[in-house]
């Protein structure tokens, strides 16, 4: 039976200097001798991510939070968030002080020319500031939009504006998708697509919007630097990624 394994890349593929360990590299093509379909699920926008699939050969991948989807260089599943309603929490957050960001496909567009939250949090993903485009969600499907704001200030999005969901991936920043996205779903409508069993679907985490693909799936594994919310949604729990915990998971569920 052919099974698939999914890797995240924050804190699970790239370690916490955003390299890819050596183990990492050689256990992911090990996997790929061996038959197994290698496929990375994260929040990232594909462009954000091209150098780590064209090093690691990988051409399945689920992004955006399962707003895009892509099956052997194919694009199965679009998502886009409802423009009407960004344009609302655009207008929000303009009122309020607060910074997004556009993401599409290809590029992101900040709503504005300068913000000290976009150029910290984006920063810690090795990402300069995007160039400013208030408008550019008015003309592009838009799959992703982050948020620039401290916790505090989070909760008025969810009670103003729930037709969104959000994710908090940084102390300055949130993930913005649409009600119900996650991994998962992505996961989901990629397996229905090529006709795999949940059974066969391993995946790999460590952050916030990781705990429902782990749940999800027939073998979650959650990483050692994982926050303990994930590790209790997850099956398995290997070692830190920079003591080989892809290596030591997949040889813990005997997959090399």
């Amino acid at each position: 039976m052919k099974k698939i394994v999914f890797f995240d890349i924050d804190g699970t593929i790239l370690d916490h200097d955003k390299k890819i360990p050596d183990s990492t590299r050689e256990a992911i093509k090990s996997l790929q001798e061996n038959g197994v379909y290698v496929a990375i699920a994260t929040g990232r926008a594909p462009f954000m991510f091209d150098y780590i699939r064209e090093e690691l050969d990988i051409d399945t991948y689920v992004s955006f939070n399962g707003q895009y989807v892509v099956f052997e260089n194919e694009v199965i599943v679009r998502n886009p968030l409802h423009t009407e309603e960004l344009g609302r929490l655009h207008e929000a957050a303009e009122k309020s002080g607060h910074s997004l960001v556009f993401m599409n496909e290809k590029t992101m567009k900040a709503s504005k020319n300068h913000s000290r939250f976009i150029k910290e949090s984006l920063s810690s993903l090795n990402f300069p500031h995007p160039e400013g485009d208030p408008d550019f969600y008015k003309v592009h499907e838009i799959y992703q939009t982050l948020l620039f704001c401290e916790v505090q200030d989070e909760m008025f999005y969810h009670q103003n504006h729930s037709i969104f969901k959000y994710i908090r991936w940084h102390e300055l920043a949130v993930d913005v998708l649409p009600k119900g996205a996650s991994k998962a779903e992505g996961i989901k409508s990629l397996m229905d697509r090529i006709g795999f069993k949940l059974e066969d679907v391993y995946a790999f985490g460590d952050g916030l919007n990781d705990i429902e693909m782990l749940g999800a799936v027939g073998h979650g594994v959650a990483m050692g630097n994982a926050i303990e919310e994930v590790k209790r949604h997850a099956a398995h729990v290997t070692s830190d990624v920079a003591e080989d915990g892809i290596y030591k998971g997949l040889k813990k569920l005997k997959l090399l």
